[in-house]
């Protein structure tokens, strides 16, 4: 009997532990070029190895990857050989496949590594927009003074003019909604912000903060 409750104890603790570890990762909806800015390091790059480290209570996948090119980041590590993240998907590690395709990977430096998550922008290459390709190029390193505010229920006004309002949340989309495939929100003439899709370059006299 008592083995039996013994048993029962830990099946319980661990039980409970797993649910509490399955609900820690939670990502608020973000902005793909919001995604940009805020990234140490911004590549696009092809996964050819991964290992698993034997750190920390859950482990670190490395990935080993082959650098296609870098969009930001030069000059903090101006060529990256592997990506960490959590081994856990519950704690918003990332799972990549290897040699299958090629990756979008934006991250954070830590003590000389790259780490990403589930919280960072991670997409499989063919799957971005031209839009989006073209912001990673260009268009989103003009809107790094930029504020993309998103909106969850109307109205929404824009409170200062460096302000897009982003509104993808409304139909639940987040960030893989129309806004976030196709526009950037560039700074423009006299410091005011708005949305901008198009091939040409932005035009300068445009100041409309709100319209996508």
């Amino acid at each position: 009997m008592t083995a039996w409750l013994s048993f029962l104890a830990v099946f319980l603790c661990s039980w409970s532990l797993r649910d509490l570890v399955v609900e820690a990762c939670t990502c608020v909806p973000i902005h793909p070029q919001d995604a940009f800015c805020n990234s140490d390091i911004v590549i696009r790059a092809k996964v050819v190895g991964k290992k698993l480290m034997k750190d920390g209570p859950f482990g670190t996948m490395r990935y080993t990857v082959k650098q296609m090119k870098m969009y930001r980041g030069f000059q903090i590590m101006p060529h990256v050989q592997y990506i960490y993240t959590e081994a856990s998907e519950s704690l918003c590690g990332v799972k990549l496949e290897v040699n299958k395709y090629q990756y979008l990977i934006t991250g954070r430096v830590y003590e000389g590594k790259v780490y990403t998550g589930l919280c960072n922008w991670y997409e499989k290459w063919d799957r971005l927009t031209l839009s989006q390709r073209k912001g990673l190029n260009h268009r989103y390193h003009l809107g790094c003074g930029c504020k993309i505010r998103p909106c969850y229920y109307l109205p929404c006004f824009a409170t200062s003019k460096n302000e897009c309002i982003w509104t993808d949340m409304l139909s639940n989309f987040g960030h893989s909604g129309y806004q976030a495939k196709h526009y950037a929100c560039i700074q423009r003439v006299e410091g005011y912000c708005s949305w901008y899709r198009g091939w040409a370059p932005p035009d300068k006299t445009i100041i409309n903060a709100t319209d996508p």
